[in-house]
């Protein structure tokens, strides 16, 4: 997820997709451990794209 699709997102969307991206790289862990997945760079993808989530969240939150 690109900067420009996130800060177009409203508050309640971005909790939501926050959400959905942790379960998802939680997941995604799991199934690495019991068998490698095709592309682990995935799970790379997958924590920046939360942080930058969680940047956008915390920023909103101070202003």
């Amino acid at each position: 997820m690109k900067q420009k699709e996130i800060l177009i997102l409203s508050d309640d969307e971005l909790k939501d997709k926050m959400d959905a991206f942790q379960k998802n790289l939680h997941d995604l862990k799991l199934t690495h451990v019991v068998s490698p997945i095709e592309n682990p760079l995935q799970i790379r993808n997958l924590r920046r794209t939360i942080a930058r989530l969680k940047t956008e969240f915390v920023k909103r939150n101070t202003k």
